[in-house]
């Protein structure tokens, strides 16, 4: 545990009031096949979504963020979309989409859907036309077709690595290779040619007419590549992307001109909407995506893989805070997505382990899923407290771990099939919700679950824990009930000095978020206390945190972290 002092403060800026609600809101992450079933199929659906809605109008969200709900073969849980103008039959219809869009508006709940533009599906009618065509056809110039290499072009065009495993590049009978940075059933789309800029162009348009209220773009950071197509000097690690400088097919340039297009077409909307990128970067590159004519926001992926630290976390949060106000825009917080371990198992593992890899290759021991759920309460609660807007991936305020365990025989994701069941892939984090402590599904739906339950979820259901002082859902509640008096009028934050084993900041309203890294309990200022992760009676013991409103004479309150030398 270090205790060495702090970058230098996080924000100087005004107090801004009445912000558009994006800077600000509470997001919620729902993974439509895992959320709710309202038709007993085992699959999680629009209609499932539609009667959860009081819930999340209860939790205190201003908006969901649905994952596609497209038609898809579903080899990449839906991100292999093969129409994206329509609703994938086992989640309902188009009207079904409309009636939920509604029905959120009437809960002052917006709707975010999600925009995949890196890749089609497989089974899309383009690539099938692509497939159908002769090489250097117009249908082929929509995806990346190249020769192969070697005497016969029997090697592929490059280097390149699939994100999921193995090569990048898939051979078609007539010889020619096609790109895809995914699976193989995802082939990836010639952002260089002007039909498929005009044809996502008419998507946005699309989804807007219906009502939706914003939009995050899956892969942002992915789409242009150099169509020299030069190879990689170095291979990367499996579900992970490149923050190298002049990477050929990471956070290129190209990508910016995209952006702008898409900024300008959601500017043509009478509505308040908004774009999120998925944009894994380095922190040099993130503001550019957040300039006034393109992004309204980026995710902090920074923040999530922070190991859990106080002087990690803290300067995460001042790169973040200081990187979006630098071009006006307001970070964007989440600790858990569809794409990564939850946070309740992930703080739980020692730091010197890789959590992508932890569920198969162990060692098992070292999970302890009380320090984790206690970290992961704390780590919540110091997120919510933050500038700017925070994305909750659904069931974590349940403080649902990772189901690691799932065997062999019912993995969906395709990494595990990509990585030679090297990974065991994502389905860990995409387990359907326990709604009730017991039946076939723990209120998911009437019979059993695609992905299956374990037998303790019944215990951290919603039913379990409502109403229940001190649950997991009831802190989120009113911590989210807490934020939107508090922490939701303004964007700055301040660092506190109040001792080497807190990280402590103040909000424009006054509130002190304080969280403990060190191993001793530590005396808590005097004051009114807002909210805290666990019992503070004694003060706030290891891996805590709490808000509060300080007496005037509070000891250090206006003490900052010097600046490091």
């Amino acid at each position: 545990m270090t205790n060495s002092t702090l970058p230098g403060q996080a924000s100087d800026a005004p107090v801004t009031r009445d912000a558009t609600w994006w800077r600000h809101g509470v997001v919620y992450q729902v993974y439509p096949r895992s959320f709710a079933d309202a038709n007993g199929d085992g699959t999680g659906d629009i209609g499932g979504i539609r009667s959860r809605l009081p819930y999340l109008h209860q939790l205190g969200v201003n908006a969901i963020w649905v994952s596609p709900w497209y038609p898809s073969p579903l080899n990449d849980g839906g991100y292999d979309v093969a129409d994206y103008r329509d609703i994938d039959p086992r989640f309902g219809t188009l009207a079904d989409a409309e009636a939920l869009i509604a029905e959120a508006h009437a809960l002052d709940i917006r709707v975010l859907v999600d925009i995949v533009p890196n890749h089609t599906s497989h089974v899309h009618p383009w690539f099938q036309a692509a497939l159908a065509a002769e090489p250097g056809s117009p249908e082929r110039d929509r995806y990346l077709f190249r020769e192969g290499k070697g005497a016969d072009g029997e090697e592929p065009p490059t280097n390149w690595t699939c994100v999921f495993g193995g090569p990048a590049w898939r051979r078609v009978p007539d010889g020619q290779w096609y790109l895809h940075l995914f699976d193989f059933t995802q082939p990836d789309l010639n952002w260089a040619n002007e039909e498929v800029r005009a044809e996502f162009d008419d998507i946005f348009r699309f989804w807007l007419a219906r009502g939706v209220d914003g939009f995050r773009i899956d892969v942002s950071h992915g789409m242009v590549k150099d169509l020299t197509f030069p190879d990689v000097p170095t291979i990367e690690e499996l579900l992970e992307t490149s923050k190298a400088i002049d990477h050929p097919h990471w956070d290129r340039d190209g990508v910016h001109e995209i952006n702008r297009r898409w900024r300008r077409v959601l500017d043509e909307s009478d509505r308040d909407v908004m774009m999120v990128a998925e944009a894994w970067v380095s922190a040099e590159s993130q503001p550019l995506y957040l300039r006034t004519d393109e992004y309204h926001q980026v995710f902090n992926f920074e923040f999530l893989v922070t190991p859990w630290d106080r002087v990690a976390a803290g300067a995460a949060i001042d790169r973040a805070v200081s990187a979006a106000q630098a071009v006006g825009s307001a970070p964007t917080w989440t600790l858990s997505n569809h794409d990564v371990m939850r946070h309740a198992s992930r703080y739980g593992l020692p730091a010197d382990i890789n959590w992508r890899t932890w569920p198969l290759t162990g060692p098992y021991e070292a999970l302890d899923p009380e320090l984790g759920l206690r970290r992961a309460r704390a780590g919540s609660l110091l997120l919510m407290a933050l500038p700017g807007s925070i994305y909750l991936y659904q069931g974590e305020e349940l403080g649902l771990p990772e189901v690691w365990d799932l065997p062999a025989e019912v993995l969906d994701d395709p990494v595990w099939e990509d990585s030679g069941h090297t990974q065991k892939g994502r389905d860990g984090c995409r387990v359907p919700l326990p709604w009730v402590t017991d039946g076939p599904s723990f209120g998911f739906g009437d019979g059993d679950a695609w992905l299956p339950q374990p037998k303790w979820f019944g215990e951290m259901s919603v039913e379990a824990q409502t109403g229940i002082p001190g649950s997991t859902i009831e802190l989120y509640r009113a911590a989210l009930a807490a934020r939107a008096e508090y922490m939701s009028h303004d964007e700055s934050l301040e660092w506190l000095d109040l001792g080497d084993a807190v990280l402590a900041f103040r909000r424009g309203s006054g509130v002190i978020c304080i969280i403990n890294y060190g191993e001793a309990t530590v005396e808590l200022p005097a004051g009114e206390l807002i909210v805290a992760s666990t019992d503070v009676t004694a003060g706030l013991p290891t891996d805590a945190c709490a808000w509060l409103l300080p007496d005037a004479a509070c000891p250090g309150a206006d003490l900052r972290w010097r600046a490091s030398s």
